[in-house]
């Protein structure tokens, strides 16, 4: 195994870009006064859209163990907290798995 410089310098950009990126927010929301209407509503949609990013490519590209686990998470996150949501989707994947197979 070789060291390689491009590569090296292609992950340093990166961790670089990372930090920039964030401590660039910080930097922007600290110095503010008070947080304008507006950028306040887009911070509020951020955890949906994180949200969003992670289950619908599970939903879309997963099998039915996939499928009916996130819809049995979503089932008991509206009524019940989050670990049993968790719990659930745990139980219907290793029931689903262990009954129908993979």
């Amino acid at each position: 195994m070789s060291f390689d410089l491009h590569m090296a310098l292609v992950i340093l950009a990166a961790a670089v870009a990372t930090y920039a990126t964030r401590i660039g927010g910080y930097i922007l929301i600290t110095t503010m006064k008070r947080i304008p209407p507006r950028m306040e509503a887009a911070l509020a949609a951020v955890p949906a859209a994180v949200l969003t990013t992670l289950v619908a490519p599970a939903f879309y590209n997963g099998g039915w163990d996939m499928k009916l686990a996130l819809v049995a998470a979503l089932l008991v996150a509206l009524r019940i907290s989050h670990l049993w949501m968790l719990v659930a989707a745990w139980l219907v994947v290793m029931v689903w798995r262990h009954t129908i197979g993979m």
